[in-house]
């Protein structure tokens, strides 16, 4: 059981290192399909891993194993140590699995691009980090697999770092998410304070006897890094520039990967969560609050990666607000289908952007259904999943955390209403998309584009008839009022804190599904055919184009007063006083060697001079010595 779990690790890490080390002595294409294949065996690691689970009872579903101690000082003791138990496998399967499924499309995506090599070195790392942080042992493990997914984000963000918008756009995300690194490292300081540990169950039980400040505190720094990974506002604007990178980058940071981080990070210390029901609270009414303003600026988007960004913004709030709840199953459910359906509709859609170029401004496009009618069935059924509508995945699973939100009472109802509000614009924005690219006339870019290719290599097209399948069947595994496997196999974990009716599980599903229709009629109405725009003021308009202003508060509040204090600084003191001592000191040396260069005249008479004076000004010293 654990073997496996090793090899579902290091593989990846192999791939990244043998990429790496053996640079331009392999061939572009080698380096994808090493790529390809040490993600696939770390595949088949986590399948090992869960058929050696499955063979134990519930309640030995659960093993520990550690490498080396790392670090060791008095009674604080940390190794490297991977944890292996249904919360992890779950992880495992999906980062691994839809994770080959994305790298494999990426052979065809990226082909002739000369920085192939180092793309798929840095794919191989970022599955590497994420499994790393999945499987750890203890919150230390935790918190570096955590910093790497952050560094390979900023790696393949920018990875085209010849563009300006790149660069940002890597910078950006990295340092939003080194606010929410900071906070989470500040949480375990308490931890290590409170409880003298960061091993789980010690944390976790010692965590029992920490008053409610201290609780507060290492739930509000833990939350910090996960609303910080997972987009969700405050720490929100990184994500729709992220789409800087290519397109299979997106597909893994907002399906396998980086996005999801925070929503295992609270199943994962929801013991911690449930002591300060204040912050857990405060974690679904977050996702409630991120889940309407994502589904409102997808609205305006017009860039097809950035309405597929704004959805997983949304998406993700939905699963905030499950186990904010305590629904630990429903929102670990949702991350699941929506993994299956996010990937889809990203690859799908950067067959639309291959096919066409490289052009991703939907306004240019209409009528692709002519020229790719498979993409096209593609992208129906990851836009059915993604709205939930029944049977597809995304119906049985984000309707699991609208009932929990129903059975919650009180301030459960608010979310709940936001959560079918959030039906409604989910239906919206996402049929406007589908809409306008596919439907229609072929515009003249798609004209131009119709003849000379198909709608992409195998290596494209067979990841997404894949991901077409479970966007359609991955719900099946749970169906409320009939069985629900899912969660019994999470519950051993994470026991939820809400278990709805059968009444309250198909009062939301109803209401849900029907609201979700509502949206695709009006898009319907609006945008098939004479693709007009939903009527709007024109200062709302403006606010949603802009995104609620939230990259402009930044600005003023953080960004410019930064530059301001470092011109100051720069002014008044590292020229004048930093940079002046530096070069006090420089101009100084440079003269006495001029000096004693001048002394050096060659003639033997002065050199004998010299040490005449020095013998004679020694003599002086020793006798006064004396």
């Amino acid at each position: 059981m654990t073997e496996g779990a090793w090899i579902c690790l290091l593989a990846p890490l192999a791939g990244a290192w043998t990429i790496t080390v053996m640079g331009d002595t392999i061939s572009r294409r080698a380096a994808a399909w090493i790529s390809t294949l040490s993600v696939f065996v770390a595949f088949g690691g986590a399948l090992a891993t869960f058929v050696g689970l499955l063979r134990h009872g519930e309640e030995e579903r659960q093993a520990l194993t550690t490498a080396w101690t790392w670090l060791s000082t008095g009674n604080f003791e940390v190794g490297l140590t991977l944890l292996v138990d249904p919360l992890a496998a779950t992880m495992m399967l999906i980062v691994s699995g839809v994770g080959g499924l994305i790298v494999l499309y990426s052979v065809g995506y990226m082909e002739g691009d000369p920085e192939e090599r180092r793309y798929f070195a840095y794919m191989s790392f970022f599955v590497f980090s994420m499994l790393l942080l999945v499987q750890a042992g203890n919150f230390l493990i935790l918190l570096v697999g955590w910093g790497l997914v952050g560094l390979a984000s900023y790696l393949l963000i920018g990875f085209w770092h010849e563009r300006r918008e790149a660069v940002a756009a890597a910078k950006k995300a990295f340092i939003m998410n080194a606010f929410g690194d900071a906070t989470m490292a500040l949480a375990f300081f308490v931890l290590i304070w409170q409880t003298g540990t960061l091993e789980f169950v010690g944390a976790f039980e010692g965590a029992e006897a920490m008053s409610s400040t201290a609780l507060n505190l290492v739930a509000l720094g833990l939350l910090g890094g996960a609303v910080a990974k997972s987009a969700q506002i405050p720490l929100h604007t990184w994500l729709p520039d992220a789409m800087e990178g290519p397109t299979p980058v997106s597909a893994l940071i907002h399906a396998a990967t980086m996005v999801t981080a925070g929503v295992y990070l609270i199943v994962r210390a929801h013991p911690l969560f449930e002591l300060a029901p204040s912050i857990q609270d405060l974690a679904a009414g977050l996702g409630a609050i991120t889940l309407l303003v994502a589904g409102l600026v997808a609205l305006v988007q017009t860039d097809i990666k950035r309405v597929i960004a704004y959805s997983t913004m949304s998406q993700i709030g939905y699963m905030f607000l499950g186990v904010g709840l305590g629904a630990y199953g429903s929102g670990m459910f949702h991350l699941m289908t929506h993994a299956f359906f996010k990937a889809l509709l990203f690859m799908a859609a950067g067959l639309v952007i291959h096919h066409l170029a490289g052009e991703q401004d939907i306004r240019k496009m209409g009528g692709v259904r002519s020229v790719m009618p498979k993409t096209f069935v593609a992208f129906l059924v990851g836009s059915l999943a993604l709205v939930g509508i029944p049977p597809l995945s995304g119906f049985f699973s984000k309707d699991s955390i609208l009932a929990a939100a129903l059975a919650s009472g009180g301030y459960g109802q608010i979310l709940f209403a936001a959560g079918l509000a959030g039906a409604l614009l989910t239906g919206l924005y996402t049929f406007r998309l589908f809409f306008i690219v596919f439907h229609g006339e072929p515009s003249p870019l798609v004209r131009r584009h119709a003849e000379g290719h198909g709608e992409g290599p195998w290596t494209m097209t067979v990841p997404v008839a894949v991901l077409t399948v479970l966007a359609i069947v991955g719900g099946w595994i749970q169906i409320a009022g009939v069985w629900h496997p899912f969660g019994d196999w999470l519950e051993v974990v994470a026991e939820p804190l809400v278990e709805p009716s059968v009444t309250q599980d198909y009062v939301a599903s109803v209401l849900a599904v029907a609201l979700g229709i509502l949206g695709v009629g009006i898009a319907w109405a609006f945008y098939l055919g004479r693709k007009r725009e939903l009527p709007r003021a024109a200062a709302v308009r403006d606010v949603l184009e802009h995104k609620l202003y939230f990259d402009e508060l930044y600005d003023a509040i953080f960004y410019r007063p930064a530059v301001w204090i470092a011109g100051i600084w720069k002014r008044w003191i590292e020229q004048p006083l930093i940079g002046g001592s530096i070069a006090g000191v420089s101009l100084g040396g440079r003269r006495a060697g001029d000096a004693l260069g001048e002394a050096q005249t060659g003639y033997l008479r002065t050199y004998a001079l010299a040490i005449a004076a020095a013998v004679a000004v020694l003599v002086v010293v020793f006798v006064a010595v004396q």
